[in-house]
């Protein structure tokens, strides 16, 4: 049967989306098209030299391993440039092929330039549950009164948990609800970031100044990304300040509260903590449920009730990891060209599972506490008793035993203590993470932060 090449892709860029960050995803992977497939080699086109040595050198091995899950016929990758021939005579793919292709990609990434909101993330289509309601509750009052209710709003939660969704909702929300007569504006702490270094290069810092704070709603993504850097933010600490004095709305999220951003400075925090902070958990399988059946609906395909119970049932982590798992099986229903049964269900997911777990190890579970922690991983696995170190210390020893079932010699040794004291930690932060809602979202962020190493 021949492989249809857009389904395919579009299958391997979906996989990619959940292990990649929004902005690196959007500008690396955003252009690129599977142009031909032969004898196990995938063509990928990309639109520049600087994005095909990139992506090569990057994210080659992340690329293969995601093709395979979806075709275990896929050897390697070739990449090229848009224009560049391939060496070989290939199949040949239409013009509409590539237009249905790039337009299924680029849907997702049909941005509003002056606000740089995506208009698919509206309320009605967001699915609330306990795991949101508050979040949900907040952002709609937000947009009946805007700049004077819940102001800053500071939301935050796991990767893939629909942050991104809600706060650029009620940018969406805000737009149409008013006629465009109140101004947003949408950018992630990456790009902030990234103008901040260009304004300072280019001694243009009233550029920036004008851009974020000559708005009447400022919503920025990640905003833990800008702790430690410190000119970021004092330029954010001063916007901050200029819409908050003039009764101007800002909507923060993060993977994590505002106390548990290590880097951050005292004055932001603060800052943060004097509005309304609302938490996003994972999602429980009601919800799960109502995702997946919105996502059929939105895509205009169909899933069995008993495979889609199994997937409700099954994965559990967080909305992107569901859509993930989601695209495969509907990949592989595609392709057949008919329901898949419960048991290819429950390969797929077993599948996904331990690629995902495959993908760790004790180094990086270690490296991601310390980076969480803002502490050397040094420190970690030496001798060191400061005060500091006694938290991401135990918690590293009860990761590394909960996650990888390692011995409790070899802990001890590893993190510069004995058995006994690898024993004590994993015992007390696995009885306080029933009670210590803060110290469980903490473990959740640094989980992350390992599967995305």
């Amino acid at each position: 049967m021949e492989k249809n090449l857009d389904t395919l892709w579009h299958s391997i860029l979906s996989e990619m989306e959940t292990q990649l960050s929004r902005a690196n995803f959007a500008t690396w992977l955003k252009n690129s098209r599977l142009a031909d497939e032969k004898e196990g080699t995938l063509f990928v086109v990309l639109p520049n030299n600087f994005a095909k040595e990139w992506v090569e050198n990057k994210y080659q091995k992340n690329l293969l391993g995601a093709a395979r899950n979806f075709d275990d016929s896929v050897k390697k990758l070739e990449f090229l440039v848009s224009g560049q021939k391939l060496d070989l005579a290939p199949r040949k793919v239409s013009a509409t092929d590539f237009n249905k292709f790039e337009n299924k990609i680029n849907l997702e990434f049909q941005t509003d330039p002056e606000t740089n909101l995506n208009p698919r993330y509206t309320l009605n289509s967001f699915v609330v549950g306990s795991s949101n309601e508050l979040a949900f509750s907040a952002a709609s009052a937000i947009v009946q009164n805007v700049g004077s209710k819940y102001n800053p709003f500071f939301v935050y939660g796991g990767v893939g948990l629909g942050k991104t969704h809600l706060i650029q909702a009620i940018g969406n929300e805000i737009k149409a609800h008013y006629r465009g007569k109140i101004k947003s504006k949408y950018v992630s702490s990456e790009k902030f970031t990234s103008d901040v270094v260009w304004a300072i290069r280019n001694r243009r810092m009233e550029d920036i100044k004008k851009k974020y704070r000559d708005v009447d709603v400022l919503i920025i993504d990640d905003i833990q990304f800008i702790g430690g850097k410190e000119k970021t933010e004092e330029e954010f600490f001063h916007t901050f300040n200029t819409l908050y004095e003039n009764n101007k709305q800002i909507i923060i999220s993060s993977d994590r509260p505002p106390q548990s951003i290590p880097t951050l400075e005292e004055r932001l925090r603060s800052r943060f903590e004097g509005g309304l902070i609302a938490d996003i958990v994972y999602p429980e399988y009601e919800m799960r449920t109502a995702i997946i059946k919105g996502k059929l609906q939105e895509s205009n395909r169909e899933l069995g009730d008993a495979a889609i119970d199994l997937i409700a049932r099954k994965v559990k982590k967080n909305v992107r990891e569901l859509e993930g798992i989601l695209n495969k099986i509907l990949f592989h229903q595609e392709m057949r060209g008919a329901p898949v049964t419960e048991k290819v269900v429950e390969e797929i997911i077993e599948k996904a599972a331990q690629n995902f777990t495959r993908r760790v190890n004790d180094s990086q579970i270690i490296k991601s506490v310390a980076e969480f922690y803002n502490v050397s991983v040094g420190d970690l696995e030496g001798h060191v008793r400061k005060k500091e170190i006694v938290e991401p210390r135990q918690i590293a020893m009860y990761l590394l035993r909960d996650m990888l079932d390692m011995s409790y010699p070899y802990i001890g040794e590893k993190l510069g203590k004995d058995h006994t004291t690898a024993i004590h930690a994993v015992k007390k932060i696995d009885q306080e993470i029933e009670r210590n809602s803060l110290l469980n979202q903490k473990i959740i962020s640094i989980k992350e932060l390992i599967f995305r190493a």
